[in-house]
């Protein structure tokens, strides 16, 4: 009797990661694989050990992830859709403890200073971890009954932890931004709003990116992001990565980006995929 394998997707993180629950969120058919790196994560697509992979781009308060753009275009694998998680941090510790009785947490050095405001106003000091999925694991197993971690809902569910407050960030719009990747690009139209991200080198020309960019606002094309970064050890091969609002078959897109083509060295599509409806809400 032959067995169903249920498809699965690749996060970086231990389980209860906010990637993790981005994962569960946008793709709860799929099992959750964790993996320790980004680049365990595109291996683990690459060598079948998982069918997607879910990466954190940016965030609404500390901008983009670092690394992440430099990797994606030597990943090998290709953006078919993204997803916004709110980050909603929540304070666990050992089943049976007050919150009066904590007195230091644990989390990641990205969250700790997001609910800054909170732990001043109960008098809990903090620490730095490498992972907040993986502190929760840790004091799971551990004996510390002053101590919590600031992390997600899911890790408390999944490390057996007690949530003693909720939502205790300081801002209410903290919001990450995750891409879904697979092995093979999808070029479909696959709603009316879509999205195309893709890579460039600009030719060493005077005042090559002004024009380069230039067929884009004559086009009418909205450029919701342009980033730059180093490649090769060089100052003069920097690459940029966009995403741009439209099909590469759209009449302003397909001019904007043969426009483009004059002015690079390299231009690589890294996906088209649906706008995601909280894309402007987020």
């Amino acid at each position: 009797m032959s067995h169903i394998i249920a498809p699965r997707i690749a996060f970086q993180g231990a389980l209860g990661a906010y990637s993790h629950e981005a994962c569960l969120q946008a793709r709860p058919d799929m099992t959750p694989v964790p993996c320790m790196t980004f680049e365990d994560v595109f291996h683990a697509v690459r060598e079948g050990r998982a069918d997607l992979a879910m990466l954190p781009v940016e965030n609404t308060t500390y901008g983009r992830v670092a690394d992440i753009h430099r990797l994606l275009p030597k990943s090998g694998l290709h953006i078919i859709a993204e997803a916004f998680v709110r980050v909603r941090i929540s304070l666990m510790a050992k089943p049976g403890v007050p919150l009066e009785d904590i007195k230091h947490v644990r989390a990641h050095m990205v969250l700790i200073p997001q609910a800054r405001s909170w732990l001043d106003a109960h008098g809990i000091t903090s620490e730095a971890a490498t992972d907040s999925a993986g502190a929760a694991e840790e004091l799971a197993n551990s004996d510390e009954r002053h101590v919590g971690v600031l992390a997600s809902d899911v890790a408390a569910e999944i490390h057996g932890l007690h949530v003693l407050a909720r939502n205790i960030e300081d801002l209410d719009h903290n919001t990450t931004r995750f891409l879904l990747m697979a092995p093979n690009i999808d070029l479909s139209r696959r709603t009316q709003n879509m999205m195309t991200t893709f890579v460039f080198e600009v030719r060493n020309i005077p005042a090559a990116l002004y024009k380069a960019m230039g067929g884009f606002a004559t086009n009418g094309v909205n450029m919701t992001k342009l980033e730059s970064y180093m490649v090769g050890g060089s100052f003069t091969a920097t690459q940029f990565y966009a995403d741009i609002e439209g099909h590469p078959d759209d009449a302003g897109v397909k001019r904007a980006l043969d426009e483009l083509g004059y002015f690079t060295n390299m231009l690589e599509v890294l996906g088209v995929y649906p706008s995601h409806p909280d894309r402007h809400g987020a």
